[in-house]
Order: structure tokens, then C-alpha cells, then sequence
């Protein structure tokens, strides 16, 4: 349960028929705290709701629903995949992924090669999406000193000075993509 509410790397978010928030992961919370919520998602949750009450939800939501979202202030791509319970008593989960940049470059890769902790892994990850040191602090559940000394030590180990250095090194290094 642990991992479903804190370490889970997707966004959980559960609707009730009144698009009240029955419940959500911290993944979920973080993702709130930094973006608004989608208007389609809202609207679709009540469509759905709405087809559940009318009996119609076979015939109006025959297949899998998922949005994919650009959202403002993110450099990445969004996805939201609804999964519909109707009983015992009807809600909506949304699951919520963040497709970025930094999936073109495989982690695994530069860990190895540049000789890093899990930790330090942890942290560039969050920067290769843009994280700011607060929303790496709050997501990682450590201190903005520590993001700042993992920081410290991943420029050191790549021979950089800064994110800017740190993101072109890497993205411009063949031997660290997957894709």
C-alpha cells in the first residue's frame, strides 16, 4: 500500500459521481500542486458518470479511454487513462504519466557509465524534466540541501557546471539514448 500511495511513479486520482476526490496518491497531489487538471478530464469523468446512469456506458464508452495533453508551463506530454467501475457503487480512477524528454535517454546508461547512485540517478531524472530543487525536494521527500548536494556531486562526476551543461552533454551524447 506504501508504494500505491507514495512511490507509485504514476498519478492516481479516483472521482465519485459528484467529481468529488475519493482519493490520490502523492504522485497525483505533486502533479495538482503544479498543473491545473485538464477541462477535458472533468468533463469526460461526468460523461461517463452520466452514461453509467443511463445504462448507456457499453455503447457510449466502448474501449479504452485516454487523453493525451500538452499542458501549459510543462515540456512534456501528459497521459490520462480512465478506468471505469460501476459497481458496487460507481467512481472513475484517472492514471495519470508524464511522457518527457528524458525517456529518450536511457538512465540506466548514464548511471552506469558515469558511475552514479540510485539517488543521483533519482534526482537527474527530475531535472531532465524541468524540475525545479523545491519540486525535487517535495518528490524525492528530502531536503532542498540534499537535491542541492546531489546536484553537487552529478556535476562533478560529468564534468559540468550547471543544468544547461548538464542537459546538452546529455542530450547530445549518442551513447545515452534508447530511442
Amino acid at each position: 500500500m506504501d508504494f500505491i500511495l507514495n512511490r507509485m511513479p504514476t498519478g492516481v486520482i479516483v472521482f465519485n459521481p459528484n467529481m468529488g476526490i475519493m482519493f490520490k496518491n502523492r504522485q497525483a497531489d505533486l502533479f495538482l500542486k503544479r498543473y491545473k487538471m485538464p477541462d477535458e478530464i472533468t468533463t469526460i469523468c461526468k460523461r461517463i458518470f452520466n452514461a453509467i446512469s443511463a445504462s448507456r456506458l457499453d455503447e457510449l464508452f466502448p474501449g479504452e479511454v485516454r487523453v493525451f495533453k500538452k499542458l501549459e508551463g510543462s515540456p512534456s506530454m501528459w497521459t490520462f487513462r480512465f478506468s471505469i467501475h460501476e459497481q458496487p457503487e460507481p467512481f472513475v480512477s484517472i492514471f495519470i504519466t508524464e511522457e518527457s524528454d528524458n525517456n529518450q535517454l536511457d538512465l540506466n546508461i548514464i548511471r552506469s557509465q558515469c558511475h552514479l547512485t540510485r539517488r543521483e540517478t533519482d534526482v537527474l531524472g527530475r531535472v531532465l524534466n524541468g524540475l525545479k530543487n523545491s519540486e525535487i525536494s517535495d518528490d524525492l521527500d528530502i531536503s532542498e540541501q540534499t537535491v542541492k548536494d546531489y546536484l553537487s556531486n552529478i556535476y562533478a562526476k560529468l564534468g559540468v557546471e550547471n543544468r544547461f551543461a548538464l542537459a546538452s552533454l546529455l542530450y547530445n551524447s549518442p551513447g545515452f539514448r534508447h530511442r
